[in-house]
């Protein structure tokens, strides 16, 4: 069985992990019906509209 010769060091731990905790901001798109920015594949948050169609309904 392989087995570590020495113990890692904290330094080179974190250093190997570092990369899986980055996260990237959600790509904005412009809403085709109000042009407010919205996320992608999602419900604009201003018109209720998705994909042409009014999903959720906005009171005035």
């Amino acid at each position: 069985m392989a087995v570590p010769k020495r113990k890692t060091s904290h330094a080179r731990k974190n250093k190997r992990r570092s990369t899986v905790w980055k996260m990237d901001a959600p790509n904005l798109m412009k809403c085709p019906n109000c042009g407010e920015y919205k996320t992608a594949h999602r419900v604009c948050r201003n018109c209720g509209f998705y994909n042409g169609r009014e999903v959720v309904k906005k009171e005035a």
